[in-house]
């Protein structure tokens, strides 16, 4: 993630996760350390996996004390053992300590979500299929779940709803049906927005077709109605599958020829990457 997008749009998030964590002091560490003492403590990975959100990481700190200095063995998107030292945190004790939770909770959920991804675009090497991901992401973390996706190789669909048109069923039914519903997105949103159209039965397929859709999302479909749908579209929109898409299932998905895959559980389902903050010493300054 880059600097600007940190001061841009991050820092908030980050602030009001340590607000969260903070509320008018930490207790516990300025009962053992009420005054500044220099220290460092390493960041090390307890089991093997992708790493993502290292600047997040280091941003909790120097928002606490801009003096806080991380020094890295390794980047964004590095594949990392059990027992690597991925970084040496160094500065005052009290950030170290104060700041040690709100910093790992997003290293590990960051890095979590780019692992999990990774291990699905491995399935698709080879394959036209591209992996992307669903707004279904944890309030107040879209903007560093959806950069996870990307660290671990996956694509990003729409970051908001300001980002692009998705007709879905609820869409279709306020406006009477899929060809009303694109032809008013057609004339409503600018020409340079795509518009895509979920559907749920190859009635509604071939009326996407027919309105002119430029992606065509088969949601919830079997495999059997998925094959049926793609040959029905024949290259005349883009086609993208969604519903229930995992790890565990997604082989099936990829004969088919689709050109996208979303799936929800790269942001709502990758489990964390055990990562921890051990071995503080204190630094002797003279």
């Amino acid at each position: 993630m880059n600097p600007i997008t940190i001061k841009l749009v991050a820092d908030k998030y980050i602030q009001m996760a340590l607000e969260e964590d903070i509320n008018y002091e930490d207790v516990s560490t300025n009962a053992v350390m009420p005054n500044y003492k220099k220290g460092e403590v390493q960041l090390i990975c307890k089991e093997d996996g992708i790493v993502a959100g290292l600047t997040v990481f280091e941003r909790v700190f120097t928002l606490l004390d801009k003096d806080t200095k991380v020094v890295y063995n390794v980047k964004d998107g590095d594949v990392v053992q059990k027992g690597t030292v991925l970084a040496m945190v160094t500065g005052d004790i009290r950030v170290l300590l104060s700041g040690e939770r709100t910093a790992l909770n997003y290293l590990q959920r960051l890095s979590g979500i780019a692992t999990y991804t990774y291990d699905i675009v491995q399935l698709l090497k080879g394959t036209k299929t591209k992996l992307l991901d669903t707004r279904k992401t944890t309030p107040g973390m879209r903007v560093f779940e959806k950069y996870a996706v990307r660290v671990g190789g996956g694509g990003n669909h729409r970051y908001n709803l300001s980002d692009g048109v998705l007709l879905k069923d609820n869409h279709i039914d306020a406006a009477g049906g899929v060809r009303n519903a694109v032809e008013a997105a057609k004339a409503y949103a600018p020409f340079v927005r795509k518009i895509e159209v979920e559907v749920e039965n190859l009635d509604m397929v071939q009326e996407a077709v027919e309105a002119g859709a430029d992606i065509i999302m088969l949601d919830n479909m079997t495999l059997d109605q998925m094959a049926e749908a793609i040959q029905l579209i024949d290259g005349r929109a883009e086609t993208e599958c969604s519903g229930n898409i995992t790890k565990e299932n997604i082989k099936k998905i990829i004969a088919l020829g689709v050109d996208y895959v979303s799936s929800g559980a790269l942001t709502h389902s990758a489990p964390i990457l055990d990562i921890s903050l051990k071995h503080l010493r204190v630094i002797d300054v003279d």
